[in-house]
């Protein structure tokens, strides 16, 4: 078993508040970092996992505009969305919070001044889109175009990235800029402003040493990462004129603001401070981000630049913070073979496909799914197949069999361990195996590899189970009977402890049904297996998964 007892900090990528969560969101970066923060507690590790609505920035301007709406009321719409999206498909975060409190504030701009007073920031100007129509500098989202990378040449690129290929922009690398506000091409211009910079430049040699020694790292986060960094490290603008967010706090720029991207990086430092600050030892956040504590930064590829060259520049430079140990992120989840897309209504909300299927059914697809190397297709169909293949024909029904056929035939008792068998030795085994196997894959975040080996185990149960064949040998032999049914009871409760970060419902029905008195919070092999005493009382067992219907769907 991985080591316990570690401070392990679990950031996880902050979703604008201007729309819905959908299941690329989920794949991406929220459900991954579930299974491993419910993983990281069962093993008795000290978990910290934050996040929160990123509610500013121009994505929430925009659709302010487009909604004839402030940012405030857009903010408050969808943040009330996005946390109803986390209780439905049971997403448990120690603190999930938002750009516009009082205490995200003074914590970005304490580290904005910091740096400025250090030379790590500086003012310079610059040349920016301005739209004579709107009579505005338009920041980075305010425009779109034509991707200038030819083999991409995606036609909904933005300012500051193209969400096709991945690459980052600035607004003047664009093809047929067009104002996103009046959608108009003809009326764009260049004009200086005056910004600051985040002198990027003078971590380039730190951060290409720290890159590199990240063997840890996903190929697609060190690619990505040296990548950007192979042609040297350009200073960054942090600053935007624009007037939602949060202010400048420097005397003179009260018409201007910090840029998202460099406020919302900060936001895993200041939600880990919110939430001790109500605590008795206000100061324990430090626990989780200097010494021996272990970060790790859930995202999907669009954010990796972020998160491995730009938030890693700002902690050194603030000084005596943990750079991320790991971020283990994800490529895209698409949909029916399209890439999923708010902006252009092609996706699957998260808060409407609860309403249809249980929230481990929707789990399970999107954990034995999820694009971990590289890009993966999601459909309802296949939702439907792996429900009813693999959820309610090899899983739910071994359970339902075994304890069934247990309830009715030993009194509603875990039947007697006689003496054990070789294959029953040899099932036991395998699952003990497969529990440190699997604890291996959750610690390094390889969670498609751990749910095919859990769902393995439980083919194994079920051939076990059809051999030994208990209906038949309980007419000769009960007392064997019983302890070939306690045999596949202690197997399914190592399947219950190592499936319960994946489904955390269905985990705790059969804790319930076994009655055993404590919860999936063990990880230990041994202690699972000796949970299972004979002549204890067992609960009615109920089915655990439903049968869904093919002919149903319709995407």
């Amino acid at each position: 078993m991985t080591d316990i007892n570690k401070n392990i900090l679990v950031s996880v990528a902050w979703p604008y508040a201007n729309g819905r969560i959908h299941i690329g969101h989920l794949a991406g970066c929220y459900l991954p970092a579930d299974i491993f923060a419910r993983f990281n507690r069962m093993i008795g590790n000290n978990v910290l996992m934050v996040s929160g609505s990123d509610a500013h920035g121009t994505p929430v301007v925009i659709s302010a505009l487009q909604e004839n709406k402030t940012p405030e009321e857009i903010f408050e719409l969808y943040d009330k969305d996005i946390n109803q999206s986390w209780s439905n498909l049971r997403i448990n975060f120690d603190l999930f919070t938002s750009t516009r409190t009082q205490n995200h504030e003074k914590v970005v701009q304490d580290i904005f001044l910091d740096l400025l007073h250090k030379g790590f920031i500086y003012s310079k100007d610059m040349l920016l889109p301005y739209c004579s129509d709107c009579e505005r500098f338009l920041a980075d989202r305010y425009v779109e175009g034509t991707c200038p990378d030819k083999e991409c040449n995606s036609k909904d690129a933005r300012g500051d990235q193209c969400d096709d290929c991945g690459k980052t922009l600035d607004p003047k690398d664009l093809i047929d800029m067009v104002c996103k506000i009046c959608s108009k091409s003809e009326v764009i211009n260049f004009r200086n402003s005056e910004h600051y910079f985040l002198k990027l430049s003078s971590f380039e040699n730190k951060l290409k040493d720290w890159l590199n020694s990240k063997n840890n790292f996903k190929a697609n986060v060190q690619k990505t990462s040296l990548g950007f960094m192979s042609e040297g490290l350009l200073d960054r603008p942090i600053t935007r004129d624009i007037d939602w967010g949060i202010k400048v706090p420097v005397d003179g720029w009260e018409n201007k603001r910090i840029y998202v991207w460099f406020e919302a990086v900060i936001g895993y430092l200041s939600a880990s401070i919110e939430y001790f600050s109500d605590k008795q030892n206000k100061d324990q956040w430090k626990e989780y981000w200097q010494g021996e504590s272990e970060s790790y930064y859930f995202m999907g590829k669009d954010n990796i630049i972020f998160h491995s060259v730009i938030l890693p520049a700002i902690l050194l430079g603030k000084g005596e913070l943990n750079l991320p140990h790991n971020i283990p992120a994800n490529e895209y989840l698409n949909l029916e073979g399209k890439q999923l897309s708010t902006s252009r209504n092609w996706a699957l909300w998260a808060n409407e496909l609860s309403e249809i299927y249980d929230s481990d059914t929707i789990r399970y697809s999107l954990a034995s799914n999820l694009p971990e190397s590289s890009d993966t297709n999601f459909s309802l169909n296949e939702l439907i197949r792996s429900n009813n293949q693999e959820l309610v024909a090899a899983y739910g029904n071994l359970v339902n069999r075994v304890l069934s056929f247990t309830y009715r035939n030993f009194d509603h008792k875990v039947p007697e361990k006689l003496e054990l068998h070789p294959e029953d030795l040899e099932l036991l085994n395998k699952a003990k195996n497969v529990m440190s196997d699997v604890d291996n894959d959750l610690y390094h975040c390889k969670f498609k590899s751990a749910i095919s080996r859990i769902f393995g185990m439980a083919q194994e149960c079920n051939r076990y189970l059809d051999y030994a064949a208990p209906w038949k040998v309980i007419k000769e032999d009960k007392a064997r009977a019983g302890t070939i049914l306690w045999t596949c009871i202690a197997t399914i409760n190592c399947l219950k402890t190592m499936v319960a970060p994946f489904l955390p419902f269905s985990s705790a029905e059969i804790d319930f049904m076994l009655n055993l008195g404590v919860t999936t919070t063990s990880w230990n092999a041994e202690e699972v297996i000796d949970q299972i005493k004979s002549d204890y009382t067992l609960n009615e067992p109920t089915p655990l998964f439903k049968k869904l219907e093919l002919e149903d769907v319709n995407v």
